[in-house]
């Protein structure tokens, strides 16, 4: 006689997806990746700039992978290239611009409190980064612009004694450090900009009260912080 069906237990190993599941949630909550709500001062202008300096990211990327398909001067003599270039031009301009904004208007918030300091940091560090990565794709137009710049520029870095790792003169490393090596280490950094964004939540503006650090209660929360959809 066959005895009662037991149900197996759970296994002391899980496997390799939940253990990634549960590696994803200790970084970021669940719920709090595309939230539905935020608190309803989200709604002012300052916090619109840091999504567009990410729109505008995109918008690099993407126009910068096509001018890459046909090499470093194919949009010289193309009206097509032409108009990449320009898009990929005037998306750097609109990116530096509103990360400028967001920058400051983040500095004058003092978004380091409520221990988002290193979302401060990273914000920094991305900005930093964005700028050597424009400088090497000034180097990289492959006109009478980039060759003054990269002859002004060789004196000083010589004077570093960086030169000899660093050759603004040699355009083949330049596209290598345009294209490929820096940005992987800004989208790398921006990656944990906006995950340590996630798993703070937005700086609150000073004064007002942050809901992250908000004790859950059943009382209702002031107007100044009610959610808004």
């Amino acid at each position: 006689m066959n005895g009662p069906a037991t149900t197996p237990g759970p296994t002391s190993r899980g496997s390799w997806t939940e253990a990634l599941t549960r590696w994803v949630e200790g970084l970021v909550p669940r719920g709090q990746w595309l939230p539905d709500r935020q608190p309803v001062y989200v709604a002012s202008w300052i916090y619109v700039f840091g999504v567009a300096c990410l729109a505008s990211l995109v918008v690099i990327i993407a126009s910068g992978l096509v001018l890459t398909l046909g090499g470093v001067t194919w949009w010289h003599a193309s009206t097509f290239g032409h108009f990449v270039n320009s898009v990929h031009l005037w998306s750097v301009e609109l990116f530096f611009a509103t990360m400028v904004i967001h920058l400051w208007g983040k500095f004058f918030m003092a978004s380091w409190r409520g221990n988002r300091g290193l979302t401060w940091a990273t914000g920094a560090l991305a900005f930093f980064g964005s700028l050597g990565t424009a400088f090497t794709g000034y180097l990289i137009q492959t006109n009478f612009d980039s060759q003054w710049i990269s002859t002004q520029a060789k004196d000083g870095l010589n004077a570093a004694a960086i030169g000899a790792w660093f050759n603004v003169m040699d355009l083949g490393q330049m596209v290598l450090w345009h294209v490929s090596l820096l940005p992987l280490v800004v989208g790398f950094i921006v990656a944990v900009h906006l995950l340590l964004v996630r798993r703070r939540g937005v700086a609150p503006p000073i004064g007002a009260v942050d809901p992250s650090s908000e004790p859950s209660s059943p009382v209702a929360a002031p107007a100044s912080t009610r959610s808004r959809r």
